[in-house]
């Protein structure tokens, strides 16, 4: 019976389809699609040499690379898991989710041995010769390049399917401990094909990947050029220069990047010189994690001419759930669009679990064939996101009279100040519209008379002095914006190096909030 082709069975079409196209780049080297396939291949007999079968799990502790891809891609390739894990965590972190996965194999690039070796003893799961590392050559790891240069070049003999588990990917945490979200390969060929129609993206196309690839955002955005026979230009994840990213985009004609506000922030603030840098090979960009202002926008599309401005909303669980395309970006404006092509009618449902009238704030939920399968292990939690079939990740939101949705804000963000609520996305959008405000959160701390109340913690913008603004000249620009309650009664200046941040960028309000409510004690 014919099914779709799952990413790793589909990279074999291509390297027939494509032979001469670039499928991988990155600072010191390329692959051909013809080449591609073979290293995964390579790379997929050698997981299937140490033991692992289909719907065990390998754990990936590595930087953006062209290795990291291939690891996607030999999973898809063989039905084994892969378990992508954020490289800016902990050991204790790493440990927690490499063996509440299951592991039962290690790849680490050498930078990060110091977060694996303390807690190899602690990971029963994974076998002493079922280490590798990436990079230099380590005592105790499978050196990578060796090990998959030994390994046949043969397609695998796997049966996968579209409804088998491909990846174990753990929420960033935004709210409390991560949870593992199993998503299946149907679900990523879902997103591969509704993207392509909804961005319009085609085989011509060089998408520049910055994000994180142990992100779902990079997995969904950096795949769909994989699938449909495009390029990739692996960026580090730890390394945004405004200065060399325009210098990439010159040199390689990148046509596609997803970056979020802050990136943005950076690339419009670059010194003159980088400003000269050619970049009208940008057809289309997209923006997300965070909502975009007007005037952000008006410099976005004044600095790349003729450029498509796209913003998404959607998360790890449900994939993207809406979009707001070019034509809307000035009429629509904190707007998230609508549906993205195959979703269900988004509901927005109140309290009651009844659905909300247009205008009026409700949770947002979603449905659709993007959506994942269940909260590893956390049969309650898997229960706890739905009703009646729909998902939610527990974003508060609105419906306009013409259909767009509006996110309010995080429920688990929402500050109550004298019994009034306050959504912290609307203080923050008045205080970023104060000229020196590079980027902002607002949280609630404790206050004896109101329960909480608003804080702003405000990073100024580079080459402005935080000793030369006030607080109160932030409140002040709050005046004629907010209502009296919801304006910040206390202003904090930060770096930007001290604004807690996922992987991807999105502030993590609850760190920050737990770092002030303790320093207040």
């Amino acid at each position: 019976m014919a099914c779709w082709l799952n990413l790793g069975q589909i990279l074999k079409v291509n390297a027939k389809k494509f032979p001469q196209t670039v499928a991988l780049k990155d600072r010191e080297r390329s692959l051909t699609y013809p080449q591609l396939n073979q290293r995964v291949n390579r790379l997929a007999h050698s997981l299937l040499g140490l033991g692992l079968k289909k719907g065990d799990k390998v754990a990936v502790l590595l930087e953006n690379s062209i290795e990291i891809i291939e690891a996607y891609l030999a999973t898809a390739k063989t039905g084994i898991v892969i378990v992508p894990i954020n490289f800016r965590l902990t050991s204790a972190d790493v440990e927690y989710i490499a063996g509440n996965a299951d592991a039962k194999a290690f790849i680490v690039h050498d930078e990060f041995l110091g977060t694996v070796n303390p807690i190899r003893p602690k990971l029963a799961n994974i076998p002493p010769a079922n280490y590798i590392v990436v990079g230099r050559p380590a005592a105790g790891y499978r050196a990578y390049d060796e090990l998959i240069a030994g390994a046949a070049e043969s397609e695998p003999a796997a049966e996968v399917l579209p409804e088998d588990d491909w990846i174990l990917i753990y929420t960033s945490g935004t709210t409390g401990r991560p949870k593992g979200v199993v998503r299946s390969h149907e679900s990523h060929i879902a997103f591969y094909l509704i993207n392509a129609v909804d961005f319009g993206f085609n085989e011509h196309d060089v998408c520049m990947n910055v994000m994180p690839l142990c992100h779902i955002n990079s997995t969904f955005f950096t795949f769909t050029f994989t699938y449909i026979g495009g390029s990739v230009y692996i960026h580090p994840a730890r390394s945004f220069r405004a200065e060399e990213i325009l210098e990439i985009v010159a040199r390689e004609k990148i046509t596609f990047i997803s970056l979020i506000p802050t990136h943005y922030n950076l690339i419009l603030s670059a010194p003159p010189e980088a400003r000269r840098c050619d970049r009208s090979s940008i057809r289309k960009l997209l923006c997300s994690s965070a909502p975009v202002r007007k005037s952000m926008k008006l410099a976005i599309m004044e600095f790349f001419p003729g450029v498509q401005l796209y913003e998404a909303y959607g998360s790890t669980e449900a994939g993207i759930v809406t979009v707001l395309k070019p034509e809307y970006q000035m009429k629509k404006l904190g707007s998230i669009g609508f549906e993205s092509l195959g979703t269900e009618f988004v509901r927005i449902l109140d309290a009651d679990k009844k659905d909300a009238a247009a205008g009026e704030v409700g949770e947002l939920y979603s449905r659709g064939p993007m959506l994942f399968k269940e909260y590893y292990k956390l049969p309650e939690k898997t229960a706890g996101a739905f009703h009646q079939g729909w998902f939610s990740a527990g974003d508060m939101a609105t419906r306009d009279e013409e259909g767009f949705f509006h996110i309010v804000d995080r429920k688990d963000n929402m500050i109550i100040t004298g019994g009034e609520h306050v959504y912290p996305s609307e203080v923050e959008e008045a205080v970023g519209s104060h000229e020196c405000v590079f980027d902002c959160a607002v949280v609630g701390i404790p206050d004896e008379k109101w329960g909480e109340k608003v804080a702003a913690v405000v990073i100024t913008r580079p080459g402005v002095d935080p000793k030369s603004i006030t607080e109160r000249e932030i409140m002040e620009c709050c005046r004629d914006k907010l209502a009296g309650y919801k304006r910040p009664k206390e202003v904090i200046f930060i770096s930007q190096d001290e604004m807690p941040r996922t992987p991807t960028g999105k502030i993590l309000h609850r760190i920050l909030r737990e770092r002030l409510r303790a320093a207040k004690k």
